[in-house]
């Protein structure tokens, strides 16, 4: 693939969806600035892109929780002399627990992550989108947030769904200026995120036809977002989910989440 002198910056991309959005945009002649808290994990990814593919590709360790490091991560690739062409917004994790339990602070750090930073990289790199007459970005939600919210993941679905609401609103903005804003709505997909959750072991007993592949998604959310498309949901079954979840009442939606909400508790 012909290097296209474009730079993707990908956040989260240590692992998972990340990672497999890096090769794809890598793939398809991006640069990439791989951004996440684990420098070794990145450095790996970093050379095995640049082989493979034949593109720069540029490790960056950040913990998105720091509330400054958005400013910080964007004043270093003003001082490399990077312009973001390309943001991919897929940093993140979840909280494991019902809301009272977990102490104040690893909420405020989710929060920080999913939100406030997510909106500030956005805001930091897309006036120079603008001003190229070139951008993309992807905001990775979850099809979490086309449905009511879950128990013990309290902030989760409510946090996506801004971010597919966000999404839209500043599709709608960009029309015309060649910018492009998607939000990609994954449903259970097949990375170490339960494992970092600690359900590994609940999520196993789940069917197989459930599970998404990363590598599927991220080529899915690539070309959704290069086509313009505000909100892509991965899978005919969760596409068939966020549909039904439009036309049933309320009442039997919040009923079905309230028999899932017993069965958790019976578990846990």
């Amino acid at each position: 693939m012909k290097r296209l002198e474009r730079t993707a910056l990908i956040t989260g991309a240590s692992a998972g969806i990340g990672a497999a959005l890096s090769r794809v945009f890598a793939e398809n002649g991006f640069d990439v600035v791989l951004v996440a808290r684990r420098l070794d994990r990145l450095e790996a990814l970093a050379s095995e892109i640049e082989r493979a593919h034949g593109v720069n590709a540029q490790p960056i360790a950040v913990d998105l929780a720091e509330v400054d490091s958005p400013a910080r991560l964007f004043e270093a690739l003003a001082a490399r002399r990077i312009d973001v062409d390309a943001l991919v917004n897929n940093a993140g994790f979840a909280v494991l627990g019902y809301f009272a339990e977990p102490e104040w602070s690893r909420h405020a750090d989710f929060l920080q992550v999913m939100i406030t930073s997510t909106v500030q990289l956005t805001h930091l790199a897309e006036r120079g989108m603008v001003a190229r007459g070139y951008g993309r970005i992807l905001n990775v939600a979850s099809v979490a947030g086309l449905i009511p919210g879950a128990p013990k993941t309290t902030l989760y679905g409510p946090a996506k769904a801004f971010l597919i609401k966000f999404s839209e609103a500043l599709s709608l903005e960009h029309q015309g200026d060649g910018v492009h804003v998607t939000a990609l709505c994954p449903g259970y997909t097949l990375t170490e995120f339960h494992d970092v959750l600690g359900t590994r072991a609940r999520m196993n007993r789940l069917p197989k036809f459930i599970w998404l592949d990363a590598d599927t998604v991220a080529r899915q959310g690539f070309a959704a977002v290069m086509r313009g498309d505000a909100v892509c949901i991965n899978g005919n079954l969760y596409r068939a989910v966020a549909g039904a979840v439009k036309v049933l009442p309320g009442s039997v939606t919040r009923a079905l989440l309230s028999k899932y909400s017993r069965s958790v508790r019976q578990q846990a």
